[in-house]
């Protein structure tokens, strides 16, 4: 099955996806802003083959909700009325720290390095999905 991780955020929102084997996973690309994020994520649903989408979840350590998870929440709605496909919300907890360390080795400006950080750290959601489901 093909799958598209969403790493979504205010201002950057990452994508990744997978192989339709679910055997490799990487990151695609970082879409700036709000202006027509939801038309942008269903046509690539539509160009890639997308079969389910996995969204980060914001989780704080004690397992509750802040307002950035209550706003993916919100997002996620948004996601279900435009695609007829499963959204899946995956705990995204530590995904970016694992992200920064997965670019520190990477000889990018930090510019550089925050402009890949949120397609990185969108696959690093989908390898946990994948981890979680028994895939990996």
């Amino acid at each position: 099955m093909r799958y598209l991780a969403i790493d979504y955020g205010a201002k950057r929102t990452g994508l990744a996806i997978c192989d339709p084997s679910e055997t490799i996973v990487s990151p695609m690309l970082i879409i700036e802003g709000q202006k027509n994020l939801l038309e942008k994520i269903v046509d690539i649903v539509e160009a890639e083959g997308v079969e389910a989408i996995v969204l980060g979840l914001p989780l704080n350590m004690d397992d509750s909700q802040g307002p950035q998870a209550k706003l993916v929440l919100r997002f996620a709605d948004r996601l279900k009325k435009k695609l007829k496909i499963p959204i899946h919300l995956q705990d995204e907890r530590l995904t970016s720290f694992s992200a920064r360390e997965k670019l520190a080795p990477a000889e990018f400006t930090l510019k550089k390095k925050k402009k890949r950080l949120d397609a990185v750290a969108a696959a690093e959601i989908l390898h946990a999905f994948f981890e979680e489901k028994g895939t990996r």
